[in-house]
């Protein structure tokens, strides 16, 4: 046989192989996913348990895009046969976000924003922001007209993408020290973004122009200890975890000073290391804790309502948990950081009962 035939055999066979191994490992995912599925519908866990009446549901895990049900191409599936590379998945999540069936996750441990359109079923990592290579992609959120907005801690800096992931602009650069959070106001066109290492929070317009700044560093009303993780509520009040601080700080928009509720401590309903500050559609307050492996849920006045999590690698287990981010739906996605992974569950309110 000629080497020119030779290596085309031996091309085809690869071929062959390649789709043969793919598809068992796919296989086996999907039933996986089907069998933890059917357990779902049989046993779903929830929480609180029986008897009460289940407020949370864990719904699934998301690792890397095929989870999402995002298959490569063959293409890909060739490459990574042959050079040996495994699935891309993720690192070290702690920022997540979702609108109009697209996913977003913030990695500083692949050093890139995820982005995972399940209605298309394709998925891209950004890993350059213009000619600007990421760093610590910490936090990230929507804007109108399908922008993003992705904060890089390191290089202290916002950068403005539109939903194809081309740069648009950079905001905070040479003003905003060491970037945590962020959030966007559509009701006013405010992005507001906890400078960390500041203990400020920083508004600026949806086009980038700093507006005015709240809090300073103190223990006061107002005042931050390192802030880290931001939200708007449903009335347009903004949430800060003031992590050091240990609380939760809420301000009307235009920075007024609210109410605070939280303290140091270790029993139930008290603050370890809170991070992850979100909202649901009947306004319940949700705070993620990363030292205590768990999402304290709260009412508007502060009172702990329910709190489902605890330290492992299993569903509904966290390991140093970080962001969290609630749609319009009451799908609840969770950073869990170091299980390298998204954790979604539903909010089972009155409505769905």
């Amino acid at each position: 046989m000629k080497p020119k035939n030779v290596l085309l055999y031996v091309f085809f066979v690869l071929l062959l192989a390649s789709v043969l191994f793919t598809g068992c490992v796919q296989s086996t995912r999907e039933m996986a996913r089907e069998s933890e599925q059917g357990h779902l519908v049989a046993e779903p866990l929830v929480w609180p348990p029986s008897p009460l009446p289940p407020r949370i549901q864990y719904i699934t895990s998301v690792s890397q895009p095929v989870d999402f049900g995002i298959k490569p191409g063959w293409f890909a599936r060739i490459t990574r046969f042959v050079g040996g590379a495994e699935e891309p998945h993720f690192i070290k999540p702690t920022g997540v976000t979702s609108g109009q069936g697209i996913v977003y996750v913030a990695d500083p441990g692949t050093q890139s924003l995820w982005i995972l359109d399940q209605q298309i079923s394709t998925f891209k990592q950004l890993f350059i922001a213009g000619n600007e290579n990421l760093v610590s992609p910490v936090a990230v959120t929507t804007g109108k007209d399908g922008r993003l907005y992705l904060v890089d801690s390191y290089l202290a800096k916002v950068f403005v993408f539109n939903k194809q992931g081309e740069l648009l602009s950079t905001i905070g650069e040479g003003s905003l020290q060491r970037p945590a959070g962020i959030a966007f106001d559509p009701s006013t066109d405010r992005l507001y973004v906890t400078d960390s290492a500041a203990h400020r929070i920083v508004v600026f317009s949806a086009e980038g122009q700093a507006l005015h700044n709240i809090g300073q560093r103190g223990a006061g009303k107002g005042d931050f200890n390192f802030p880290t993780h931001i939200t708007v509520g449903g009335e347009g009040n903004l949430l800060v975890t003031d992590s050091l601080g240990f609380r939760i700080q809420l301000f009307a928009s235009d920075g007024k000073f609210l109410k605070t509720f939280g303290h140091h401590g270790n029993a139930t309903g008290d603050f370890a290391a809170p991070k992850g500050v979100a909202t649901d559609s009947e306004g319940h307050i949700y705070v993620v804790d990363s030292l205590f492996d768990t999402v304290q849920i709260f009412d508007n006045a502060g009172q702990l309502l329910l709190s489902f999590g605890e330290r492992g690698v299993g569903p509904g287990q966290f390991w140093l948990p970080n962001g969290i981010f609630i749609d319009s739906k009451d799908r609840i996605y969770i950073a869990d950081t170091y299980n390298q992974r998204i954790q979604v569950f539903d909010y089972l309110g009155r409505k769905k009962q």
